[in-house]
C-alpha cells in the first residue's frame, strides 16, 4: 500500500491538517490526491483498476493516514468500508453489491446515510420510510445524522423501513444519488472537524431497482452484509484510532528528547516520571496492532468464530479508540503547557481522539454484546439454564 500513500503524499496531507481543522473546512485537496493516487480504489479487483488489497492491508495504510490527518482518515474511511464489504462479499461468492465496485471504479465517492438520532438499533431498524416504486426501487424519507464526506459523495448507502411490504417490514440497504437530497451545513464539533460528517436529509430520495443492494427482517440479523459492514467499519475505525495513538506518542517522544529542565539542566528525557508515562503510553498502543491485524485477518480468511464474532469486533473497536485516548492523555501530560494551546498538533489530536467515544459500537452498547456473548440474553442465565 505504500505506493498509493507515498512519504510524500503523507506529508503534503500533514500540511493541510491544521488548517482544515482552524477553518473548519473539508479536506478537498486531500480527497483529489488520494483520488489520483488510486488510493479509493484500493478494495476493487484488478479488472476494475483496483489493487484487491486485503482488509489487513488498507486497515495498516489507515492507520497511517490517520496518523497524518485524522479527520481526512474517518471520513475515507466511509467509502473504504462500502468497497471493503463489496470485496468480502464477492470473495465469499455474493455479488450483491457489484453494483457497489462498479460506481467506486467510476469515480463515485460513496458515503454511509445510515445513522440516525436516537436509533440505536443502527443497522437493526430505521425511521426512514422507503417507499416501494412499483419497478423494484425505493424512494426514502427521512434524516441522517455523522454523514461524512458530505461535501463530496456522490453516492449516498442508506437504510429505510419498508412497512408495505406483503412478505412483512423489511430494512431496505440502497444506493442513492444526490437528488431528493439536503446536506445541512452544520458540522461545527470540537474535532474531526474536516471530516464535515453533516446532517443530511432525504426527501424522497430514489434508489432504482439497481441500487437496492438488500431488503432484510428488522432486528438482528445473520445475513453476511450485517456482518461485513459491522467486521469492516470496525476494523478501520480501530486502524483510524490506533493511527492517532502513534502519532501522539511520537510527538511527545520528540517533545520530550529536545527540552531540557531549567532546574537541573538535564534533558526531560532522563525525568523518570515522564519514562514511565511514555513507556506506559507505550506498552497499551504496541497491543493495538497485532490486534486489529489477527482480526482483520480472520475476516479476510473466514475464520468462523460463531457467535462470538461480535464480542470480537465490538472488543477491538471499544479497545481502540479507549486506549487511544490514554496514549493522547499521557502524551499532553509529558509535553507540557504547550500542548494545551490550539496550534499545537497534540491538541489537535487530543480533540479528534475524542470522537472514538461516539461511533458504533458505543462503550454501553459494547459491554452489553460481550455480556450477552458470556451470559446470554437477559433473564436467561447459565444457572437457570442448567436447573
Amino acid at each position: 500500500m505504500t505506493q498509493l500513500l507515498s512519504d510524500e503524499l503523507l506529508a503534503r496531507i500533514h500540511s493541510r491538517a491544521a488548517r482544515y481543522d482552524r477553518e473548519n473546512a473539508f479536506f478537498t485537496e486531500d480527497l483529489d490526491e488520494l483520488a489520483a493516487a488510486g488510493y479509493l480504489l484500493s478494495f476493487l479487483p484488478a479488472e476494475l483498476g483496483g489493487l484487491d488489497a486485503s482488509l489487513v492491508e488498507v486497515a495498516e495504510a489507515q492507520s497511517r493516514l490517520a496518523a497524518a490527518a485524522p479527520a481526512t482518515a474517518l471520513a475515507v474511511n466511509m467509502h473504504l468500508v462500502w468497497t471493503g464489504v463489496a470485496r468480502l462479499l464477492r470473495r465469499r461468492g455474493d455479488t450483491g453489491l457489484a453494483e457497489v465496485e462498479r460506481r467506486a471504479a467510476a469515480g463515485e465517492v460513496l458515503a454511509f446515510g445510515i445513522s440516525e438520532a436516537g436509533n440505536d438499533l443502527v443497522l437493526f431498524g430505521s425511521d426512514t420510510v422507503a417507499e416501494p416504486d412499483g419497478a423494484g426501487g425505493y424512494s426514502f424519507t427521512g434524516t441522517k445524522i455523522f454523514t461524512s464526506l458530505a461535501p463530496a459523495w456522490t453516492t449516498l448507502g442508506v437504510t429505510g423501513l419498508d412497512s408495505t411490504s406483503p412478505d412483512g417490514p423489511k430494512i431496505v440497504y440502497a444506493l442513492v444519488s444526490r437528488e431528493g437530497v439536503t446536506t445541512h451545513d452544520d458540522w461545527d464539533t470540537l474535532g474531526m472537524r474536516a471530516s464535515q460528517s453533516r446532517t443530511t436529509v432525504l426527501e424522497g430520495a430514489h434508489a432504482p431497482a439497481g441500487g437496492v443492494l438488500r431488503r432484510l427482517d428488522p432486528g438482528p440479523n445473520a445475513d453476511p452484509l450485517v456482518f461485513a459492514i459491522f467486521a469492516v467499519f470496525e476494523s478501520l475505525i480501530a486502524s483510524v484510532y490506533t493511527g492517532i495513538s502513534g502519532r501522539a506518542l511520537e510527538l511527545a517522544v520528540d517533545g520530550v528528547t529536545r527540552r531540557r529542565s531549567k532546574r537541573t539542566g538535564a534533558p526531560l528525557a532522563d525525568d523518570p516520571d515522564l519514562r514511565w508515562r511514555l513507556a506506559d503510553a507505550a506498552i497499551a498502543h504496541d497491543a493495538l496492532w497485532p490486534q486489529i491485524a489477527t482480526v482483520a485477518a480472520d475476516v479476510e480468511n473466514g475464520v468462523d468464530r460463531g457467535t462470538q464474532w461480535f464480542r470480537t469486533l465490538v472488543g477491538l473497536k471499544t479497545r481502540a479508540t479507549e486506549t487511544a485516548r490514554v496514549v493522547v492523555d499521557q502524551a499532553i501530560r509529558v509535553s507540557g503547557g504547550s500542548s494545551y494551546f490550539s496550534q499545537n498538533e497534540l491538541s489537535r489530536l487530543y480533540r479528534d481522539v475524542l470522537a472514538g467515544i461516539f461511533h458504533p459500537s458505543d462503550p454501553e452498547s459494547a459491554h452489553s454484546t460481550v455480556a450477552t456473548a458470556l451470559l446470554g440474553p437477559v433473564g436467561t442465565s447459565r444457572t437457570e439454564s442448567r436447573a
